[in-house]
């Protein structure tokens, strides 16, 4: 009896691990990513089973984790590697849902803080204009009022 116990608990403890991250956690870890770098890696971790096919938005956010990944590293080579990587994963997401509001700000607030000489910013203008359109479609409160925050301090 205590070995089926001890069996159908570790089913439990691995369904809940496999559960999908929250958004509001994975905006949250993001943020922490800028500015640690264990939080960065740990933001990585958790998003490794999406890709653009099962869930663009947290593909999205690996993309930025591992864009960030560049900012911890030394090597300027291991640099560009993150910020490559990264790029195309973003931009992989955007292609799969590229009517997602979520994943154009990410995009739009990397390309507004990245420096020119990465050449990562030819969609700025357009996803600004999308975004200017599309907040008042958006039925999430609070990633609404950070767009407008954003966008209202970089115009």
């Amino acid at each position: 009896m205590i070995k089926y116990f001890f069996i159908v608990l570790f089913f439990i403890g691995s369904a809940a691990k496999a559960q999908i991250p929250g958004i509001k956690d994975v905006r949250l870890m993001l943020h922490q990513a800028t500015n640690n770098e264990d939080a960065c890696n740990k933001l990585i971790k958790i998003l490794v089973p999406y890709n653009e096919n099962n869930n663009p938005l947290l593909f999205g956010y690996r993309g930025g984790a591992t864009m960030i990944m560049a900012k911890h590293a030394f090597n300027p080579f291991s640099k560009l590697s993150y910020f490559k990587k990264g790029k195309n994963m973003l931009e992989s997401a955007i292609q799969a849902d590229n009517k997602n509001i979520e994943l154009r700000f990410l995009r739009y607030t990397i390309q507004t803080s990245v420096p020119g000489f990465l050449n990562y910013s030819d969609e700025k203008k357009t996803d600004k204009l999308f975004l200017s359109k599309s907040i008042p479609e958006l039925n999430d409160p609070e990633l609404k009022k950070i767009i407008n925050a954003y966008l209202l301090k970089h115009p």
